[in-house]
């Protein structure tokens, strides 16, 4: 076998550390899906606990919110701490997939149903849409 200057052998790349990669990266999103996150909207009134899965454990309503005569309020008030809960387990799964965000994973994503940066395929041909035609 030869030395690849990129670091590959045999097209596989380092599949070791990749696995290794992998494997940190779903520890590191278990973790966060066990953490809980509180989401609140209209300075606090409202709030939201969510598991880092995105499970809705328990909404909060502070006694002045409630207006019978305004319930289109609270709705909304609800929505917007489930939304601001939600961006932040967004987030966490995010950070705990950074160690695979940004990697090329070449055939191998590909194999994988197109994961990683440049990957995309029109479904109808097989093809990247924004590849440059190949030339005669």
């Amino acid at each position: 076998m030869t030395d690849d200057p990129s670091g590959r052998h045999g097209g596989l790349g380092d599949l070791g550390g990749l696995l290794e990669s992998a494997q940190e990266a779903l520890a590191a999103q278990a973790q966060a899906a066990e953490e809980v996150v509180v989401g609140s909207a209209g300075g606090g009134v409202v709030t939201v606990e969510m598991a880092g899965t995105g499970e809705v454990r328990s909404i909060t309503l502070a006694p002045e919110v409630v207006d019978p005569d305004d319930i289109e309020m609270l709705q909304d008030l609800i929505v917007a701490a489930i939304h601001d809960a939600g961006r932040q387990v967004t987030a966490r799964q995010r950070e705990a997939l950074g160690a695979l965000g940004g990697l090329d994973l070449g055939g191998l994503g590909e194999m994988l149903g197109g994961l990683g940066p440049g990957t995309a395929t029109d479904p109808g041909t097989g093809t990247d849409p924004g590849a440059e035609p190949d030339q005669p």
